[in-house]
């Protein structure tokens, strides 16, 4: 937007309207993937902390999200019992489960990881649910709220230090982080090194996951907004960019999911299984 604006500025210094249309613009944009509130519930005050009950449009995706997973699991679980074969919906959903199990959480945790198995069940299809609803016209992306990405990335936190702690002894756990053979003197700033690193993984997750779900809905908004700034002349342009953007969001949607689950598996398998 910045560009845009020093490029109108350069060849046209003396049409201010159309800098200020281009800025406008830009907060368009901002508006457009900005939260809004959907139901305001008034705040519960408990001692000095104020617990705001409110429903925005993002929390909303999620909560519908939630909704779909129960509806769609719950009737192809009892569709699948009255058949010996699955077919339709349940065969598409237990595809998906097989994929998750034998092509993700295997291969990134290893032995032992059957009884996780729910957790990354939940964790993947929960993502893509509303990573794919959030393409439906009218919709929002609950996933481009970093407090959304940084709530999931927190849960994978707390999963991956108390079943690497359960699995390992608190200090087993905790020295099992600092590589063997390290000299004594170097020992205090790999100290430091490993707690950032500890860190900076759930950072990493929170940041990729709504980082990816924000870019592709920022561009589509700016490719329509051309249309309004340089003319009706690049709608074929902008509009065929646009839906090229938008067929690249599904796979996207579904990636960020699948990166989102793997790196949750491997984080939780190193911890659990140290000595690899």
């Amino acid at each position: 937007m910045r560009l845009l604006t020093a490029f109108i500025q350069e060849h046209a210094p003396g049409d201010s309207t159309l800098v200020q249309k281009v800025q406008d613009d830009g907060n368009w944009i901002m508006h457009h993937i900005s939260d809004k509130p959907v139901l305001t519930i008034p705040p519960i005050h408990i001692g000095g902390f104020t617990l705001d009950l409110s429903i925005s449009m993002k929390i909303l995706m999620l909560i519908i999200a939630a909704i779909l997973i129960i509806i769609l699991f719950g009737y192809a679980a009892a569709s699948n019992k009255k058949r010996k074969h699955p077919t339709g919906l349940g065969n598409f959903l237990e595809m998906l489960m097989v994929f998750v199990r034998d092509d993700i959480v295997k291969p990134s945790m290893g032995h032992g990881s059957e009884k996780y198995l729910p957790f990354f069940f939940t964790m993947f299809f929960f993502i893509l649910f509303v990573n794919i609803i959030s393409l439906f016209p009218g919709m929002s992306t609950g996933t481009s709220s970093i407090s959304v990405t940084a709530g999931l990335a927190l849960i994978t936190f707390i999963m991956t230090q108390v079943h690497g702690i359960k699995n390992n002894g608190f200090f087993g756990y905790f020295k099992g982080l600092i590589p063997p053979g390290v000299p004594i003197f170097v020992l205090p700033i790999m100290v430091i090194i490993e707690f950032l690193g500890l860190l900076t993984k759930p950072f990493a997750l929170a940041i990729r996951l709504f980082a990816n779900m924000t870019a592709g809905h920022i561009v589509i908004y700016a490719l329509i907004g051309l249309i309004f700034m340089l003319g009706y002349a690049v709608i074929p342009v902008s509009i065929g960019f646009s839906l090229f953007i938008y067929v690249l969001e599904i796979l996207v949607a579904v990636l960020q999911a699948y990166i989102f689950t793997m790196l949750s598996a491997l984080f939780i398998g190193m911890a659990i299984h140290q000595d690899h």
